[in-house]
């Protein structure tokens, strides 16, 4: 019978997940998560995520251990590592999720080169699952990727999508393997998680999506920019770790949630060929950034004086997540009213967005300052008017600034209007730009 690792990396479900289900079908099969060195070093271990990443493995270390398994667990270079536990069992082929980031794709090189320099008999090969359509599978006749969402997304609409893998029924796991044990919070990162970040997880994923399914699904379109609604899948993070596999939550959902998970396939196709996505203008708007510390402060710390912005960030620092509709207006903030280069908002939503994409969130702030995929790079989102339109009795502002609690209705997007002596007693700065004047 042969055997077969699995190396984990994004996609840490049993449920339509290709890569497990050719593991499985090979014979035995060694599931393998490395904590990577060079991610654990880097600005990616934050507390968020990594408490995300823990609960996610612990959740799929049950669900393999139900069907016989067990989820192998190492430190290190995932390359090495996964070369020694080969040589170890006698696997003869090696299965992971195909992703197109540049990271990914280094990696993958390494593992070839580490088999290569081993000597080892071992098949590598990649597998869908990462995105509803692999990034590469759909492009233009003028170029190698889409650069316009439009065009992209009537081809994926019309694109077949491969078909879903079943959960395996059985894992078996080759005997004398050491599983290992997962590591505390304190031993990957230092800093404590947001107080009120979800849990992460397979399990507590997929009751998140059936609760949304059965409950807000079908009003999606109607409620999903209300900020004070809160009505949104909330589902990105189990999505971003594949804890919920996106094939199938496109399947399920209505068609203007899966035009989001267009976007969201769009960006990553745009990432595998502009693998620079996170670091350079994808278009050069010569745009000129200020270096304004105390502007960065301020925003970052939800102390503008700028209620939505600021009840923005605030959520975000809180749960680890903020609102989509706030998530465009915090950023416009920074970059058109504050003119802060969009790489160092970037930068802190990377520090605490537990669902913080490399492909999606650079593609996104990309497009909001104008310098990515937008077919109008000039449009800035006036705070006040966004707060209008989408908080409009205030609730949302409420909710995460509670110096403006007291405040009626809209006048607490406006807290400078009121008389001075009610300004002073609540609390709250001064706007560090005149919002009325954007």
């Amino acid at each position: 019978m042969d055997t077969s690792l699995i190396l984990f990396t994004r996609d840490l479900r049993v449920r339509d997940n290709p890569a497990l289900a050719a593991a499985c079908e090979a014979g035995r099969v060694v599931p393998l998560f490395v904590f990577d060195d060079a991610i654990l070093d880097g600005p990616f271990a934050a507390p968020n995520r990594v408490r995300f990443l823990l609960d996610s493995l612990a959740d799929l270390r049950e669900s393999l251990s139900e069907r016989g398994g067990d989820l192998v667990v190492r430190r290190g270079d995932p390359a090495g590592e996964a070369v020694r536990l080969a040589r170890e069992t006698g696997a003869r082929s090696l299965m992971l999720a195909d992703e197109r980031t540049a990271y990914a794709a280094r990696r993958l090189d390494r593992l070839r080169e580490a088999v290569r320099a081993d000597g080892l008999d071992l098949d590598i090969s990649a597998h869908p699952g990462i995105t509803v359509v692999t990034p590469g599978d759909l492009t233009p006749g003028s170029g190698d990727h889409y650069k316009v969402f439009t065009p992209y997304w009537r081809a994926w609409e019309a694109a077949r999508w491969r078909p879903a893998a079943d959960a395996p029924a059985e894992v078996r796991l080759p005997s004398g393997v050491e599983p290992g044990t997962l590591p505390r919070l304190t031993d990957l990162t230092s800093g404590s998680p947001s107080p009120d970040l979800a849990p992460g997880g397979e399990s507590a994923g997929r009751e998140r999506m059936r609760a949304w399914l059965r409950d807000d699904a079908a009003a999606y379109d109607d409620v999903r920019d209300d900020l004070a609604a809160d009505r949104t899948s909330r589902l990105s993070p189990y999505v971003k770790f594949g804890c919920v596999s996106p094939r199938e939550l496109a399947e399920a959902a209505p068609d203007p949630y899966r035009r989001q998970l267009a976007w969201r396939d769009f960006h990553h196709q745009v990432a595998a060929a502009f693998p620079d996505l996170p670091r350079r203008d994808y278009r050069s708007r010569d745009r000129r950034w200020k270096d304004d510390e105390d502007a960065f402060t301020a925003w970052c710390d939800g102390t503008t004086g700028v209620p939505i912005v600021d009840a923005g960030m605030r959520q975000l620092h809180r749960e680890g997540f903020m609102h989509n509709r706030a998530r465009l207006i915090t950023a416009s903030f920074l970059t058109r009213d504050l003119g802060v280069d969009w790489r160092r908002g970037l930068g802190h939503f990377n520090e605490w967005l537990v669902d913080g994409d490399v492909a999606d969130n650079a593609g996104n702030w990309q497009w909001v300052a104008g310098t990515g995929n937008s077919t109008r790079p000039d449009q800035v989102m006036n705070p006040l008017r966004q707060a209008s339109r989408f908080d409009p009795r205030g609730d949302y502002v409420r909710r995460y600034v509670p110096e403006l609690a007291g405040v009626e209705g809209s006048r607490v997007h406006r807290p400078w209007t009121l008389d001075e002596e009610r300004r002073r007693s609540l609390d709250y700065p001064p706007p560090i730009i005149d919002p009325d004047d954007r």
